[in-house]
């Protein structure tokens, strides 16, 4: 994530962006294209097939830059990436599409997901019905929804909205104040972002922290701070099975090579 003040200005952009975008596109006709859209194909349900098998459960991220890293990829072909992601044994993807701040496109999010058979993730700042209707207009079979950004009674909209349509939530939090605020709303799928976003540093012990106070029913995703195969030994020796990882896999040559190497070369020496 980024820092209070670059998160703010994201947020106002957004604002922006659908003002302009709804004036192209009214909100009743991408309420209709979402209704048209293809079905989702389950992102919780090939999270949670993973686990099943004992695996780990990778939402691998496609991403060229964040506010604060600049480019990360510059050989950047959202098809082959995803296609490299597949083959590496990923269960879902995870698309930026944030213009502005991320260098993202909608248009890499088709294209990921045309490429593969995997449930994708839109992976962006979503503060409106309108974004989640546009979100399932592109195929998104999840969308993100970030406490931090939301107050109860918006994050319950845009949850009901997005379930309403047939995809999946999931619900990101930073700290045990917005853990509450998401449990309010009874989420199938948590994220829980290692970063802290006042002293943009991460630390894995958040995860460890906060998935004891998740309800068994809901699946804990960890998020940021993934960069080592000892990083995701740690994680599953205390039940943690399901990772949003990108940076890490956006700088190596291969990122699904990376992908495998990082989840699965030690696999045989995890528990779940």
């Amino acid at each position: 994530m980024t820092p209070p003040d670059i998160l703010q200005r994201i947020v106002d952009q957004k604002w922006r962006e659908i003002e302009a975008r709804e004036a192209r596109v009214s909100m009743e006709e991408m309420a209709v294209r979402a209704t048209k859209a293809r079905a989702p194909r389950g992102f919780l349900s090939a999270l949670r097939s993973k686990v099943a098998a004992g695996e780990p459960a990778v939402i691998a991220e496609i991403k060229k830059a964040s506010p604060s890293r600049g480019v990360i990829r510059e050989h950047f072909i959202p098809k082959d990436i995803a296609r490299s992601y597949e083959k590496g044994g990923a269960a879902c993807l995870s698309v930026l599409t944030d213009v502005t701040f991320f260098q993202g496109a909608d248009d890499y999010l088709a294209e990921a997901r045309d490429a593969t058979s995997l449930p994708v993730l839109r992976k962006d700042f979503t503060v409106a019905d309108y974004q989640v209707y546009e979100a399932r207009a592109l195929g998104a079979d999840c969308i993100l929804l970030i406490v931090g950004i939301l107050d109860e009674e918006r994050l319950r909209t845009l949850n009901r909205c997005a379930v309403s349509l047939g995809m999946d939530v999931l619900v990101e939090v930073h700290d045990a104040q917005e853990l509450e605020v998401a449990l309010a709303i009874g989420p199938a799928l948590v994220g829980v972002n290692n970063r802290n976003l006042k002293t943009f540093e991460t630390n894995l012990a958040t995860t460890f922290e906060l998935s004891g106070r998740i309800p068994s029913g809901a699946l804990v995703v960890t998020e940021s701070g993934i960069h080592t195969a000892d990083d995701v030994r740690k994680m599953r020796q205390r039940g943690i099975c399901s990772f949003l990882v990108g940076e890490a896999f956006m700088r190596a040559e291969d990122p699904g090579s990376q992908l495998r190497a990082m989840f699965y070369a030690q696999a045989g020496d995890t528990t779940s």
